[in-house]
């Protein structure tokens, strides 16, 4: 979900209930003269990308990798975005959980707890890879995009965010023909997290209820709801 917060509360998530689910080939002259085009290829696709994809929609499928080895953790769900914040990410599989950006708030919705985390959406954002997706589109004012080379299905880009508190230290960007297909990134901890962009589909009419939330009923409401005053802590919902 921001997709680092979504990839990191997923993670959380998983680990916590571990018990459960324990979370044509060129010639060499021609190569080497083809590689800068090939960069600016991968580079210009993610620029394109970016400025001309206002918002989408799709589904998606993440593993998280952990250092240690052991079992991937995998989930799946759909998403939706439009530009600037405002993003609907919702897992499926293997729990529900929802995240909701209404271009000012984040709402993090665990309906099996029924609990509602709220955060200012610039402080989820951030120099983070969900900010590729979700944020103004200028992708280089928070990374620094190279050429990472092609597996001869996917262009890829390697973007390092500027800043040293991000909370990861590389993220890998694979496109094809112009459209985003997958994430791969890796946390300051080891943990690498894939994430695999299906049936998207660029610029779709979505309604702009797609993106509010209101607390369920009942729910426990973790953060400071918007318009009101007080310090961060549990409050009660509307």
């Amino acid at each position: 979900m921001g997709m680092h917060f979504g990839a990191e509360a997923a993670a959380r998530r998983l680990a916590a209930r571990a018990p459960v689910i324990a979370r044509v080939s060129l010639a060499l002259a021609l190569a080497c003269a083809g590689g800068a085009a090939l960069a600016a290829d991968g580079i210009a696709q993610l620029r394109q990308f970016v400025a001309e994809t206002r918002s989408a929609e799709g589904d998606f499928e993440q593993t998280v990798l952990a250092r240690s080895g052991r079992k991937p953790q995998q989930a799946s769900g759909s998403f939706a975005y439009a530009r600037p914040g405002r993003f609907h990410w919702e897992y499926e599989r293997p729990y529900r959980q929802v995240l909701v950006g209404d271009g000012s708030t984040l709402w993090t919705w665990d309906p099996d707890l029924n609990q509602v985390t709220v955060r200012a959406i610039g402080d989820a954002l951030g120099a983070t890879p969900a900010a590729i997706l979700f944020g103004s589109g200028d992708i280089e004012e928070g990374f620094v995009l190279a050429d990472g080379g092609s597996d001869g299905e996917l262009d890829w880009v390697e973007a390092r965010p500027k800043q040293t508190d991000s909370g990861f230290e590389s993220l890998r960007i694979g496109l094809k023909d112009g459209r985003l297909h997958s994430m791969e990134m890796r946390d300051n901890f080891g943990q690498t997290t894939l994430i695999h962009f299906t049936r998207l589909q660029p610029n779709p009419d979505l309604a702009p209820d797609r993106f509010r939330f209101e607390p369920p009923a009942g729910a426990d409401v973790i953060g400071e709801l918007p318009g009101t005053a007080g310090s961060s802590g549990a409050a009660p919902t509307r």
